[in-house]
This record gives structure tokens, sequence and C-alpha cells, in this order.
């Protein structure tokens, strides 16, 4: 192997052959691109970095804004939805004890008007009766009187017919309440 190390090196005995122009040429281009790179396109690269970094802190606060909302938001929505809630169970019952005050007044008022046109229909059927029982007494009586006079033979006065009537007003009466 180091017979092809001299064979390539040109016959000298170093292995390490330095060769001053090259090195300094590519010492200087290093530097000129080092020099170049660092004033025009680092800052660029850093600057840009710089910038994706902010823009990454933004977009997180904001994400964070965001969810603070949407977490304050839920909540209000359940609070609200909790007093919807509520209210809706307040107006149930208050609907039901009104249903139920009503139908009690209706029952009432019913149960009332039911009692009183049960007197009306009493009294209607007492005055009907007491008529009826006058109208059959008097019927009763004028018969009385027609048949007591064809039987007399003899034409009883307006007086006689009063009192006969009157009497057996009284009888009848007195035999219907026994």
């Amino acid at each position: 192997m180091h017979q092809l190390m001299l064979a390539a090196g040109g016959g000298s005995d170093s292995p390490v052959v330095i060769e001053i122009l090259p090195l300094i040429t590519a010492v200087i281009v290093f530097g000129l691109t080092f020099v170049l790179l660092a004033k025009y396109v680092w800052p660029r690269i850093t600057q840009g970095l710089e910038d994706r970094d902010r823009k990454i802190k933004d977009e997180i606060e904001s994400a964070e804004d965001a969810r603070k909302q949407a977490k304050n938001a839920l909540e209000e929505y359940e609070r609200e939805l909790a007093n919807a809630r509520h209210e809706a169970a307040e107006m149930i019952a208050k609907a039901r004890a009104d249903a139920k005050s009503i139908a009690e007044e209706l029952r009432s008022r019913n149960a009332t008007e039911l009692v009183e046109m049960k007197q009306r229909a009493e009294h209607e059927i007492d005055a009907a009766k007491q008529a009826a029982i006058n109208e059959l007494y008097a019927e009763a009586s004028t018969l009385a009187v027609t048949m007591a006079g064809k039987i007399l033979k003899r034409e009883i006065s307006v007086d006689d017919q009063q009192q006969l009537m009157d009497e057996s007003l009284q009888e009848m009466s007195q035999a219907h309440a026994n």
C-alpha cells in the first residue's frame, strides 16, 4: 500500500503533501463563504425561524383564548340550560296547579248549580202539585155542589157554595195530611 501512495504522490517520501496555494484558496473561499452566509443568509434563516416561532406562539395563545372562550360559552350555555329547565319545571308545576284549581272550581260550581237546579225543580214540583191539588179541590167542590144541587133540586147560593168548598178543602187537607 505504501507503494501506491508513493506512485500517486509523484515520488515523494511523505504521505501527506501540503500544497500551500490550494490550501490558502480553500481557506479564503471558506472564509468568504462563511462571512457571506453569516451576514446575509444566516440572519434571514434566524429571522424566519423567529417569525415561525412567534407565529406558533401566537397561534397557541389564540387557541388557548379560543378554548377559554369556548369553555366560558359552554358554562354559560349550561347555566342557561339549567335555568330554562328550572323555569320549565316551574311553569309545568304552575300549569298543573292552575288546572287543578280550575277543575276544583268547576266541580264546586257544578255542585252548586246542581243543588240550585234540584231546589228549583223541587219548588216547581211542589208548586205544580199544590196547583193540581187546588184545581182538583175546586173541581171536586164544583162537582159536589152540582150533585148536591141536583139532589136537593134547588139551587145553592154563591155563599153556600163557597162555604161547602172551604169545608171540603179543609176535610181533604186533613185527610191528605194523615
